[in-house]
């Protein structure tokens, strides 16, 4: 594999649209949320506003960093912050039901529910996205991005890897697996935690 990888820098609110394109690419198959959204041939709008949601609030941060091009992109939800605002937290019911029909939003809303949970009580970095568009994988984009947000934040960092996949590749860069979570549909997210270098 070649890397292609270039400087991060932070996203801004012009890079919305294609920070939607990159994680609605990236986590379309992915074990635990392309079947979140069951009809394919919908998933990609679906989740698409589930996405715009996310990375939008998350631009409240100056810790979304990306590649030039939005090719990859690192969603970073500082100590003391949240993924979303209580306003937006409120309303994703329905924007999910809108999107999606109340089944899935119920599901979803499950799903949220059981991560949040798991979420550490002490100061860290979380680690809530991490995608690369499916134009640009196997550049070394998502590995480059996430070593650079690494050393930029010099703190703890903690994710959830929903992809077994992943965990060798968040390992190879001081992430340690800490916990499992087994969601209801019995896919099994995998906690990690990084210290502070």
């Amino acid at each position: 594999m070649t890397s292609t990888y270039r400087p991060a820098r932070a996203a801004t609110l012009a890079d919305v649209d294609a920070l939607v394109a990159t994680m609605t690419t990236a986590f379309f198959h992915d074990p635990l949320w392309g079947p979140a959204f069951p009809d394919p041939s919908r998933r990609a709008v679906q989740a698409a506003a589930m996405w715009r949601l996310y990375v939008t609030s998350a631009l409240r941060y100056p810790w979304t960093l990306v590649t030039p091009g939005v090719e990859a992109a690192a969603v970073w939800i500082p100590p003391g912050g949240t993924e979303l605002t209580p306003e937006e937290k409120s309303g994703l019911e329905d924007l999910l039901t809108q999107s999606a029909g109340p089944d899935v939003a119920k599901e979803i809303l499950a799903i949220y529910d059981q991560l949040e949970s798991a979420h550490l009580g002490e100061p860290c970095f979380y680690l809530t996205l991490l995608g690369v568009h499916d134009d640009h994988r196997g550049k070394g984009l998502g590995m480059g991005l996430l070593a650079e947000s690494l050393v930029r934040i010099d703190a703890p960092a903690y994710l959830e890897s929903s992809n077994p996949a992943n965990i060798a590749r968040y390992e190879s860069v001081g992430f340690a697996s800490r916990d499992k979570i087994t969601m209801a549909t019995g896919h099994v997210v995998t906690t990690m935690w990084r210290p502070a270098p």
